[in-house]
């Protein structure tokens, strides 16, 4: 079963999905209900994880972008080139990550 205790994590979301699915085959193969029950509910559970992990990394990522536009935009009216430009750099690079864990 998925251990809710932790931080969600998409790897660990893919693995209980894959093999809630393959102890659901397992059941309807063997024509075990408490295996296709079992298989049903690790699925559900993975997917879950593995969405809640997405959306987090989304949030996270959000508040790091509105950081880094802070960062350019004090760079500019402080005329600091070097702010600025990290400033954007940080912005971009969570744009980016946020593009993985958009889920659209």
């Amino acid at each position: 079963m998925v251990d809710t205790t932790k931080e969600p994590s998409k790897t660990t979301g893919q693995l209980h999905s894959t093999k809630g699915t393959a102890l659901e085959t397992a059941g309807n193969l063997t024509g075990a209900p408490a295996w296709q029950q079992a298989g049903k509910e690790e699925h559900a559970a993975g997917e879950n994880e593995y969405n809640a992990a997405q959306t987090k990394g989304y949030v996270e990522g959000t508040a790091d972008r509105l950081s880094g536009a802070k960062d350019a935009v004090v760079g500019a009216v402080l005329n600091d080139e070097e702010q600025q430009t990290a400033g954007n750099a940080r912005k971009e690079e969570v744009e980016a990550k946020q593009e993985i864990n958009s889920s659209a």
